[in-house]
């Protein structure tokens, strides 16, 4: 009797793949060791100070980080090696974690000594964030891409299950000094699972964007992608409202159960096994409903919990009610970030994981720091009211923000282009380069191409293009001009070739409407022509600085 087949989407099915599960099991003891670190450093501030306010900004300066300095760590991830970022960001993370056990060891931490150093760890992490989850295409076929993704959220929560309970152990018995030296040794797995990774780095042919350029080129494609706008703003404002239950998880110990360390502990398991059981199901979730029935699901079930947890003063319920929020917040969140890796090309994939960290981390950071406010006002209970009744109306942001299809595709990117015939001694530097098409459209067709223009000009400018419009000539209608700019010549280069199958298959729809035996008529011209060319043939370091042109297949290919 034969095996039958394997599934690619089971949520096995990365760990087959030997790299992946190396740097998955790595990465499973480095999140249990932030998790025993954030224990232990939760509790110390519960001890040096009674205010919630203090509590809460320990959670503040671990995830602050993430949304002040995701987009320049996802633009570093795109443009240099992944591993190499994500090796550097860790060591970065390892200094602040010893040199916080080296002075918990000298009694010398003070509240915002404590916070200092959480936030060199956050920052650590946050650099490390879009090297680390951008890599997993990298790392398994495409097919099993959600899986993947959903097994990282698995591994984070499965030390978030045990990690809490042993750290508020570690804690109770040998202090938090102790939790946070265990947290520097529990990096050192995944330094050096990194280390051995033989990554195939696959360079471009164009040079590298400068950051700044490439945070510019990131926040445009996001800007220009409507599916990503609208699930980076609903990730955003579940963050703000449902980081209530993490940030006030040290209170609802002290306050709610009258507990100690292992009781908070406990509670912080409870929420990560429930996390666990969330992230299995995600492949169930993603067949059974679309993107907004799903999310809506998820922030009803948590508004409930929340509530529970509130109104809860048994350990044994609050500890259900918290498997339950556990659940359903990694539904949402894991959602939401395969919503986003899926959808974007890999030329921006850091970038656009960059904003999703920065979505959900500020979120939670800015929530943490107003439910600590509130709490100090009203007390715990009042301020988890709040937040389940905030989360309870969310769903209703569907109505203008309603959620793309939890089903997007991974596309690999398309195949490079030529280069268009130029004879003007091009830099890299001249610019800005105008692009000018001419189509001719029959006018019973003018409405139709005129709403296919409109998807071409977010494809254009999400990959590098401005200034863009469509002009119809008002002597002869059936002739329409598209015109867009590119600041330099290596920018409009890099946006002929940033497009996936799917818009080129897009670019094509507008150009099928093109009437005529002769193709589109194709202009690119450069708006400044002195100053911006080297007019001299025999300049010393023309080759260093030119793009050499290639001529192109035909003159209508592409644009």
């Amino acid at each position: 009797m034969t095996e039958p087949p394997k599934r690619s989407d089971s949520i096995t099915a990365p760990l087959r793949h030997s790299v992946f599960r190396r740097i998955w099991l790595a990465s499973l003891l480095s999140n249990l060791g932030i998790l025993i670190q954030g224990v232990g450093a939760a509790w110390a501030m519960t001890q040096m100070t009674s205010s919630a306010d203090k509590v809460a900004l320990v959670q503040t300066a671990l995830m602050l980080p993430i949304m002040l300095i995701s987009m320049p760590a996802g633009a570093i991830a795109d443009m240099h090696d992944r591993r190499v970022v994500a090796m550097v960001s860790l060591l970065i993370a390892l200094t602040g974690a010893t040199a916080l056990t080296l002075l918990a060891w000298f009694n010398m931490v003070t509240p915002n000594i404590l916070l200092l150093f959480c936030f060199v760890v956050g920052t650590g992490m946050a650099l490390m964030g879009p090297a680390w989850q951008s890599s997993v295409s990298e790392q398994v076929p495409a097919e099993t891409l959600p899986a993947a993704v959903a097994l990282n959220g698995i591994s984070y929560n499965i030390a978030r299950s045990f990690g809490p309970a042993i750290g508020g152990i570690i804690v109770a018995t040998a202090g938090a000094v102790a939790a946070f030296a265990i947290n520097a040794v529990l990096y050192l797995p995944l330094l050096i699972v990194l280390f051995l990774w033989k990554r195939v780095h696959e360079p471009s042919r164009l040079p590298r964007e400068r950051l700044n350029r490439a945070m510019v080129s990131g926040v445009r494609y996001i800007t220009n992608s409507p599916a990503i706008r609208i699930v980076l703003t609903r990730t955003l404002v579940t963050g703000l409202i449902g980081g209530s239950v993490s940030a006030l998880m040290p209170l609802i110990a002290r306050d709610l159960l009258h507990g100690g360390a292992q009781t908070y502990g406990i509670m912080l398991g409870a929420f990560g096994m429930g996390a666990v059981f969330g992230a299995l199901n995600i492949g169930t979730v993603r067949k059974q409903l679309s993107g907004e029935a799903a999310v809506r699901a998820c922030t009803i079930s948590l508004a409930g919990a929340i509530a529970a947890v509130a109104l809860s003063t048994s350990a044994v319920l609050t500890a259900i009610a918290l498997v339950l929020a556990g659940a359903v917040w990694m539904l949402a969140v894991a959602l939401f970030n395969i919503g986003v890796q899926l959808s974007a090309p890999r030329w921006v994939a850091g970038r656009s994981l960059a904003a999703f960290q920065a979505a959900i981390a500020g979120g939670i950071a800015i929530g943490s720091w107003g439910w600590g406010h509130l709490t100090d006002i009203y007390g715990v209970e009042i301020a988890l009211l709040v937040s389940a009744g905030l989360m309870l109306l969310s769903p209703l942001l569907g109505i203008w923000l309603r959620m793309p299809p939890v089903g997007a595709r991974y596309e690999p990117p398309a195949e490079a282009l030529a280069d268009p015939e130029v004879r003007l001694s091009l830099t890299g530097r001249s610019g800005p380069l105008v692009v000018e098409i001419e189509y001719r459209v029959a006018q019973d067709n003018a409405r139709a191409f005129h709403n296919v223009m409109q998807e071409v000009q977010l494809s254009r400018q999400r990959n590098g293009a401005y200034g863009w419009s469509i002009a119809r000539d008002i002597a002869d209608p059936e002739l329409w001009t598209e015109r867009y700019h590119c600041p330099t010549w290596l920018d409009y280069l890099r946006q002929r070739n940033r497009p996936t199958q799917s818009e080129r298959a897009l670019h094509q729809s507008a150009i099928d409407f093109h009437l005529g035996p002769e193709p589109i008529r194709v202009r690119r011209m450069l708006e400044r022509p002195f100053g911006s060319v080297r007019w001299k043939e025999d300049t010393p370091d023309r080759a260093a600085n030119e793009v050499l042109p290639v001529v192109a297949t035909a003159a209508g290919s592409s644009t």
